[in-house]
């Protein structure tokens, strides 16, 4: 047995071989080889004989493959729906035929089924060989031919077993023209053919179960466009069944279905609506291509009720992965007893479907506390939609929520589109400035309120939702409610469960803990490998104390970027009040006033290092009026104004080695000039100042963090000018 072949895995294959005498014989001899993977059964019948036969074992057991030989092969391969493998002869078996025959006389003739090879003549003429050469095709042909040769003297006859047996019926001398290696040869690929075929065909059988089950109607054609294959719907549609059908045109069965056109081009043909028996169907026709090559075509009708039956399905049951939250109540950071309660608040109303309301100032997180409350629900495995009902014209805002039919309005598309109302069924669909919705669409929403369904535009069909409301706003909808700008009933729908989300300005305790993560979370989409030295969050608390954050968490985020982008990432040094008040000058008004920068309390460094950023070459004028505008803003009045501008410019001179004015080098007079008017003024305002302070702390009953915010000042400086008080009493 040749080593190319392996033990078959399921079923042993039956390869039938069909031959006479001496090809019987060798058949025989080679079955019991090939018992582990086929099953070889010899019958030695020809013709239509051995059709008949082989018809009958087929009807108790498939037959994969039948070796044959000769015209006896030929006729098998015309009547059998079967692989069938001839036994070809070689140019060896040709010459050991040739040899055996001259053994015995030298009136030698060969036959052959078909014509004479071109390679047999050249090979006789070649060696000198007297050899009658002769073909035949039918049995007729082969007994004509045996008694032509045995007129003419011939004696031997090398020739298939056909052949061979009417030579030695004529007292010739027979020789098989055939070897066991040529035998062998076509067991071996009856083996494979049979393999291959039975692969095939359990291939086309897990089809056919596929296209059974389909609902669609589905047929394929050869080239020829004769059915090969149809389903039972296909069937249904055409209306006879898969037996009248198979080998039919597909034009001539049903004239709306033809392929001829898709075989011509071998374009592809999408969704075409059609008529077929009184039926509209959506069509579509493809051709079929194997190894490069169009083999056929196939079409496909589906039933558009069950498409649309099928989209409305799909579209009220679609869950996107875009709509999954992103954030959970453990990201509302903070931990000010206000933020506690929001968060308390928040958990308790997730364990209910009813209506949240949401009101908040602009940024202060509203959508995060939605996703946050969605997330901590039942419904967190399910969409989560949101929309700014700002965002969006009337018209278009209509669409978007609930949805609109094919042709609703121009410009619609095709097939229709689902509304955020549907595309967040079973989950929760959250409304982001519900004050600015118009009223017109106020009523549409509160029909969905209470109807829990949505009627989309062009449709007169609702279809029911099972969603969550979360709606937020930043206006007092009650204030509306009183001018007519928001509808009464439709504020009582949503004003079921009310969270007040606090702006930064009432949790000013949580802003060191908010800042530190947004840094953080600013950092990492930076790209940046640290995110930052704790400098910066100190620096922005320091500095803000007095300010409101009108944009509030947004605006500290946007802060912190812009921080740490303008410094670089890689600086070690501690941020100043200078580069903050650079950076961010709004942190330094209050109520449209310039605050002090307090550099000493915002990094740390003395009032040397105060004047540093502006360098050598700034001008004693310039550092003179920064430090006095400082001053100014704590309340100085326009004389300690003029006196600061002496002190700071009499520090800067000390520094720079020389007077105020361009001819103090001349005289170098012009700065001690006005110490005596320098050191008065600054002790009448070191003395009110600290009598203010000490007024203050009496009214706060000794509590410094209740004076240092009465007085806008930090806990630092009250302790600072506390001891410089101590220290003057002491004197």
């Amino acid at each position: 047995m040749s080593a190319l072949f392996h033990p078959f895995s399921g079923d042993r294959l039956r390869i039938v071989a069909v031959g006479f005498h001496g090809l019987r014989d060798l058949l025989e001899d080679l079955a019991p080889q090939y018992s582990t993977i086929a099953e070889v059964s010899v019958l030695d019948k020809a013709y239509s004989d051995a059709v008949a036969d082989i018809v009958a074992m087929r009807a108790f057991r498939p037959v994969d493959a039948v070796v044959s030989a000769g015209s006896n092969g030929s006729y098998l391969r015309q009547h059998l729906d079967l692989p069938v493998v001839l036994v070809k002869a070689g140019g060896l078996d040709i010459m050991r035929g040739l040899a055996r025959a001259s053994r015995n006389t030298t009136h030698i003739a060969l036959v052959t089924y078909g014509d004479i090879a071109p390679e047999v003549r050249h090979f006789c003429d070649t060696f000198g060989l007297s050899v009658a050469l002769r073909s035949y095709t039918t049995e007729e042909d082969a007994e004509a031919c045996v008694q032509e040769l045995k007129a003419q003297g011939v004696q031997a006859i090398v020739a298939p077993g056909l052949v061979v047996d009417l030579a030695r019926a004529c007292g010739l001398e027979g020789v098989l023209l055939y070897s066991q290696g040529a035998v062998r040869e076509a067991m071996d690929d009856a083996i494979e053919v049979a393999r291959i075929s039975r692969l095939e065909a359990s291939r086309r059988e897990k089809l056919n179960t596929i296209l059974g089950k389909l609902k669609d109607g589905v047929v394929a054609v050869n080239m020829d466009e004769r059915i090969e294959t149809i389903n039972p719907s296909m069937e249904a549609l055409i209306g006879l069944p898969a037996t009248q059908l198979i080998g039919q045109r597909l034009s001539e069965v049903s004239g709306a279905l033809g392929l001829q056109q898709t075989l011509r081009s071998g374009d592809t043909e999408s969704e075409q609506v059609e008529e077929v028996g009184g039926k509209t169907v959506v069509v579509t026709r493809m051709p079929i291509i194997e190894q490069g090559r169009q083999t056929g075509a196939v079409l496909v009708c589906q039933d558009p009720v069950a498409i649309q039956r099928l989209d409305r399905n799909l579209r009220s049951r679609a869950q996107p992965r875009a709509n999954i939250t992103k954030y959970s109540l453990d990201h509302l950071v903070g931990q000010s007893q206000v933020i506690r309660e929001v968060r308390a608040r928040a958990l308790t109303c997730a364990q209910s479907d009813a209506t949240v309301l949401i009101i908040g100032e602009s940024g202060t997180g509203k959508e995060l506390l939605a996703q946050g409350i969605h997330h901590a629900s039942a419904r967190r495995a399910q969409p989560f939609v949101a929309v700014n009902c700002a965002a969006f014209p009337e018209s278009l805002l209509e669409s978007e929520l609930f949805g609109y039919v094919e042709g609703a309005f121009t410009g619609s598309s095709r097939g229709g589109k689902i509304g955020l109302f549907e595309a967040a069924h079973t989950g929760t669909i959250f409304l982001d400035e519900i004050g600015e919705m118009p009223p017109s669409l106020q009523t549409r929403l509160l029909r969905v309120l209470q109807e829990k369904e949505v009627l989309r535009l062009g449709s007169t069909e609702p279809t029911p939702v099972d969603v969550r409301i979360i709606a937020a706003t930043h206006r007092d909808l009650n204030a509306q409610v009183q001018t007519g700008g928001f509808r009464r009933d439709l504020f009582y729908r949503l004003n079921i469960l009310l969270i007040k989300l606090p702006s930064l300005r009432e949790r000013k305790d949580d802003l060191p803990l908010l800042a530190r993560h947004l840094q953080e979370k600013v950092a990492q989409r930076l790209r940046y490998r640290k995110p930052g030295d704790d400098s910066i969050v100190a620096a922005i608390v320091g500095v803000s104390r007095h300010y409101d954050w009108p944009g509030n968490i947004r605006e500290l985020e946007n802060l912190i970027e812009r921080t740490l982008v303008f410094r670089l990432p890689s600086s070690s040094s501690s941020i100043t009040a200078d580069e903050i008040l650079g950076i961010a000058p709004e942190l330094f008004t209050h109520q449209g006033r310039l605050m002090p920068a307090d550099a000493s309390v915002v990094s740390g460094v003395s009032a040397n290092d105060a004047f540093k950023p502006l360098g050598r070459e700034a001008t004693e004028y310039e550092i003179a009026e920064r430090e006095a505008i400082r001053r100014e803003a704590a309340g100085y009045d326009a004389v300690g104004r003029e006196a600061v501008w002496h002190e700071a410019a009499g520090h800067t001179a000390a520094q720079h080695g020389g007077g105020l004015h361009k001819d103090a080098g001349q005289g170098g007079s012009t700065g001690p000039a006005f110490a005596p008017q320098t050191q008065g003024l600054r002790h009448r305002r070191s003395a009110a100042e600290m009598a203010h302070i000490k007024t203050v702390l009496d009214a706060c009953h000794g509590n410094r963090e209740a004076a240092a915010a009465r007085l806008n000042i930090s806990r630092t400086t009250l302790w600072r000018k506390l001891k410089q008080l101590d220290e003057e009493s002491s004197n």
